[in-house]
């Protein structure tokens, strides 16, 4: 059987993603949300003519010339009267422009003697800000769609909106599986190790604006499995990690169908990441990551972070890939396409990046110095170094 290549399972998934509704969030506490709809500008910005810098207000048709100082415009506190001909109001950065001036001249070019100063020339508007120069008031500030960060926020407070409607976080099982699996900090038995998928399923989900909810993990045994998996199904998004593969302890996708999920696909031509599986219970999106931390780690990026952020309301979910430079060769995979981790530096002006070595997918102490996906496609022979290629940020 051909196996879904990395964009036909992404489809797969995005295909089943719904929206899973809005809900009104406070501007300062919307970091990483996702907005809703379209947020629009409650008054123009700036609200008035300010001044670009500080200064004089002035007529423009009284400069060159010595100009009678009349008052002052500070930012918060206007001038107390308008400005005549012949007159100048000094006025700070951000300032209202009182009514009659209609250019600034910067305070470094201008003389004061007493309550009479010298300008220089000045054309009209020049050093001005006009009301509504940046955005008017019922413009669309923020797009539907767009992921807040930093920038977005600060438009939204600066055009007067205190809360926008964005989409709501995915609340999202995490359920490790194994019967190997101790947590950190305990004493390890004869072939134990310890778990670390949820410590890393967790963070990702976070950083994809989802709430985790991390379930303990459950022992190969189908009772327990069917009582996890079955609590696992009453979130919005369960991801399971083990149990995934063709092996005898292998129990979350039959148990996960006799519980009534679709499965919608069962492995992908990736490496790492092979026998990852999705599938769909009523209104639950179920992911069925592999064991293997790298597995997990790559599958997480290819496929789950992009649902996550579609169930938001995401205008562009991803992944998002960036263009780089490969630094050494690599060798190609015939039959499917590598994601690498690898180190990123900038080399004259490019992204270079530089394969880790020891790239088998249990090797998460190495990935630890990672912080690049890099995208190798599957093909003959090797990727040569300065080979353009394709990397997702980690």
């Amino acid at each position: 059987m051909t196996l879904p290549t990395i964009d036909e399972a992404l489809a797969l998934v995005l295909a089943e993603v719904p929206f899973l509704g809005a809900e009104e969030v406070p501007v300062a506490a919307a970091a990483g949300r996702v907005l809703a709809e379209d947020a629009r500008a409650v008054v123009d910005l700036p609200p008035f003519a300010s001044s670009a810098m500080d200064g004089y207000a002035v007529r423009a048709a009284d400069t060159p010339g010595r100009l009678r100082l009349v008052g002052h415009s500070a930012a918060g506190a206007p001038a107390a009267r308008g400005l005549g001909a012949g007159e100048a109001i000094g006025i700070s950065t951000g300032a209202v422009v009182p009514e009659g001036a209609d250019a600034v001249v910067p305070v470094e070019v201008t003389e004061l003697d007493g309550d009479v100063v010298e300008v220089g020339a000045v054309v009209r508007m020049e050093n001005v800000r006009p009301r509504g120069g940046d955005v008017g008031a019922g413009d669309v500030v923020v797009e539907r769609g767009a992921l807040l960060g930093p920038p977005q926020l600060g438009a939204l407070a600066a055009v007067g909106l205190a809360s926008v409607a964005c989409g709501r976080r995915p609340r999202v099982a995490v359920l490790p599986t194994g019967s190997e699996l101790r947590p950190p900090g305990e004493a390890l038995g004869p072939g134990e190790i310890y778990e670390s998928n949820s410590t890393l399923l967790a963070a990702q989900l976070r950083s994809a604006g989802a709430d985790p909810v991390v379930l303990a993990p459950v022992a190969d045994a189908e009772a327990a499995t069917r009582e996890a998996l079955a609590a696992g199904l009453r979130h919005d998004v369960l991801v399971s990690s083990g149990g995934v593969s063709m092996g005898e302890h292998d129990l979350v996708r039959r148990t996960l169908g006799e519980l009534g999920s679709r499965e919608v696909f069962w492995r992908v031509a990736v490496k790492p990441g092979k026998p990852v599986s999705f599938g769909v219970a009523g209104a639950t999106l179920v992911f069925g990551l592999p064991g293997n931390p790298v597995s997990s780690l790559v599958a997480f990026e290819l496929f789950v972070r992009p649902a996550l952020r579609l169930l938001q309301g995401a205008a562009s979910p991803g992944p998002r890939f960036r263009p780089g430079l490969l630094a050494r060769s690599v060798r190609r995979d015939e039959g499917r396409d590598q994601l690498l981790r690898a180190r990123s530096r900038l080399d004259a002006g490019a992204v270079a990046l530089e394969p880790l070595t020891g790239q088998e997918s249990h090797m998460i102490g190495r990935a630890a110095s990672a912080d690049a996906l890099v995208l190798v496609p599957r093909g003959e022979g090797e990727l040569a170094s300065g080979s353009p290629v394709a990397y997702l940020e980690l």
